[in-house]
């Protein structure tokens, strides 16, 4: 059994996608009590397709604590942490070491709407404050959120993905880490 090796540049690499989702998180989104609109799906898939299921699921879950707990937009709730280190591992699972496709693409984000966005969240939403999540007039702006946002997520993660020389950050620094 090889000994997971994490350099310096990996670590560097992961703090710093870190970093980028508690600020596209807690300072460039829009969000109402209910409902989030943010970019944090961009360095969550590049962590995704850098370090795997496994860490970037720890990254994202990092990321959701220490947003929360440096710049608090409500109370904690362990479901939203949970959320994140699904939804990270789910990008990691579809990215990581695979070439990036436009039906991987689709399929990650396809996955991580309907698990986290239309079911997850809902269900820790209506547990915090007693929604009654039967409402269509509750389901109304998520519903239209997700149709409008899922392409735009699927083009940026595309584009965003081929563009990064990530191969050559993953043959110099990776090799060991699983």
């Amino acid at each position: 059994m090889k000994k997971r090796k994490i350099d310096t540049r990996t670590i560097t690499l992961m703090s710093l996608l870190i970093a980028l989702m508690v600020v596209f998180t807690r300072f460039i989104s829009f969000e109402t009590q209910f409902l989030r609109i943010s970019f944090t799906f961009i360095p969550e898939s590049l962590m995704g397709i850098l370090f795997g299921p496994f860490w970037t699921g720890i990254g994202s879950a990092v990321a959701d604590t220490v947003g929360m707990l440096l710049f608090p937009k409500g109370p904690y709730f362990p479901g939203f942490t949970l959320n994140a280190f699904i939804s990270g591992a789910i990008y990691g699972f579809f990215y990581y070491k695979k070439e990036l496709t436009w039906k991987r693409v689709v399929m990650a984000t396809l996955s991580v709407t309907l698990i986290i966005h239309m079911f997850l969240t809902p269900l820790w939403l209506g547990l915090m404050y007693g929604v009654d999540i039967a409402n269509l007039a509750w389901w109304a702006p998520r519903i239209v959120k997700n149709i409008i946002f899922f392409p735009i997520q699927v083009v940026a993660t595309y584009y965003l993905g081929n563009k990064i020389p990530y191969k050559q950050f993953l043959s110099k620094s990776l090799t060991n880490l699983k």
